[in-house]
């Protein structure tokens, strides 16, 4: 069954992107579950530091991008989300050529999804452990300021 509220795809996906950081730095969305989104961003010039491996900053981009869309996808129709808290652990060095994140959300509420994230290296191997807060908020005409 299905966590999804509301019409999702990885083009639909992809598509959000778009004119924004995630295109600058090469990140997309590769694949859609039932309970889960992957994403992979590319180790390389515009998201290593000077060591050739991944930049923390970069991995919580990941992380922010695949557990908000999780999470704005998996609330209800007439809502939107912001994000209240990240944290992410970053347990070894993500190499060249990418980094894979999975987003799961773990917390699907009325007020607040709450989404962990995995991120992971070419050989598999966990690179980065994030989680993200986010407050679940109703859509409104006014809601323009």
């Amino acid at each position: 069954m299905s966590i999804w509220k509301k019409p999702i795809s990885v083009e639909i996906l992809n598509g959000l992107m778009k004119d924004t950081l995630c295109e600058h730095v090469g990140l997309e969305i590769t694949a859609l579950g039932d309970d889960f989104l992957e994403g992979t961003l590319p180790v390389d010039t515009r998201t290593q530091q000077h060591m050739g491996i991944i930049h923390g900053g970069a991995s919580v981009v990941l992380a922010e991008t695949l557990g908000s869309a999780a999470a704005n996808f998996c609330s209800e129709p007439g809502t939107h989300i912001v994000g209240l808290d990240i944290n992410a652990n970053h347990v070894r060095p993500g190499k060249p050529p990418l980094v894979t994140g999975v987003a799961r959300p773990v917390h699907i509420g009325k007020s607040t999804v709450v989404v962990e994230i995995n991120i992971t290296d070419s050989d598999n191997k966990l690179v980065c452990v994030s989680r993200l807060t986010a407050a679940v908020l109703q859509d409104s005409l006014n809601d323009r300021d």
